[in-house]
C-alpha cells in the first residue's frame, strides 16, 4: 500500500498535469475552431469567444455574423477546461497552506459548472428567443468569476511560501476581474470582445504557470536514485 507521501506526490503530479492539459487544449481548440471560419473570417478582437461554439450558421448576435463549422470542437474545449480545472483543484487543495484550503475547490467547481453551461447552452441568435441566452450568460459569469477568483485565492495563500508564484496568481486574477468590469461597461461595442478575452486568458495563464511550477518543483525535490554498492560474494 502506498504511503501518505507517495499518495500526495501522485495527487500533485496528476493535478499539475490536469491544469496544464486543460490550458493547452483550450487554447489549441480555440485556435483550430477560429481558423475554420472562412465566411466571415473570425476576429479575435471583435468576436466573442462563445461565437465559436454556436451551432447555427448565418445568424447575427449584436451585429456579428455567426458561422462556426467546428462548433463541436470549441464546446468540447469549454467542457474539458471546466472539468479538468475542477478535478485539479480537488487533487491539489490540500497542498495549500492555511486553514481556508476549501475555498479553492469551491471556486474551481463554480468555474467548472460555468464552463459546462457555456458548452451546452450557446450564445446563438436562437438563444435570445428560447431563453437559453440567460443560462449562457450566467455560465460565462460563473466561469470568469470562479477562475479568476481561484487564481487570487491560491496566490494569496502562497505568498508566504512561494512569493513569486503567489504574486503571479494574484496579478493575473485581478487583471481578469478588471477586464470583466470593462467588458460589462463596453457591452455592445466591438472592444468588449477584447476585454472578454482578457477576463478568460488570465486564469488560463495562471493555471498553466501553476501546473508547470508544480511539476518543476516536484522534479527538483525528487532525490536521484543511486546504485547501491553490490554485496560481496561469500563472507
Amino acid at each position: 500500500m502506498a504511503d501518505a507521501s507517495s499518495t500526495t506526490s501522485i495527487a500533485r503530479t496528476a493535478g499539475a498535469c490536469a491544469l496544464i492539459v486543460a490550458a493547452i487544449q483550450y487554447v489549441v481548440l480555440e485556435a483550430v475552431t477560429a481558423a475554420a471560419w472562412d465566411n466571415p473570417t473570425y476576429s479575435y478582437a471583435h468576436n466573442n469567444i462563445s461565437d465559436l461554439g454556436v451551432p447555427s450558421c448565418g445568424g447575427k448576435v449584436d451585429g456579428r455574423v455567426i458561422c462556426s463549422p467546428l462548433h463541436t470542437v470549441m464546446n468540447t474545449g469549454f467542457i474539458v477546461q471546466g472539468v479538468l480545472f475542477a478535478l485539479a483543484a480537488l487533487l491539489l487543495f490540500r497542498l495549500l497552506p492555511g486553514p481556508r484550503q476549501w475555498i479553492y475547490p469551491v471556486l474551481a467547481v463554480v468555474h467548472g459548472i460555468g464552463f459546462t453551461l457555456v458548452g451546452l447552452f450557446h450564445g446563438s441568435p436562437e438563444a435570445g428567443m428560447d431563453g437559453s441566452m440567460a443560462v449562457h450568460i450566467f455560465g460565462a459569469a460563473l466561469l470568469i468569476l470562479g477562475g479568476n477568483a481561484a487564481a487570487i485565492v491560491v496566490g494569496r495563500q502562497l505568498l508566504n511560501t512561494h512569493k513569486r508564484l503567489g504574486l503571479t496568481g494574484i496579478t493575473l486574477g485581478a487583471l481578469g476581474l478588471l477586464s470583466l468590469v470593462v467588458m460589462g461597461a463596453t457591452s455592445g461595442h466591438q472592444i468588449s470582445s477584447t476585454f472578454e478575452r482578457g477576463s478568460v486568458y488570465t486564469f488560463i495563464a495562471a493555471q498553466l504557470v501553476a501546473g508547470i511550477a508544480l511539476l518543476a518543483r516536484h522534479r527538483s525535490a525528487t532525490p536521484v536514485a543511486t546504485n547501491p554498492t553490490p554485496a560481496r560474494a561469500g563472507g
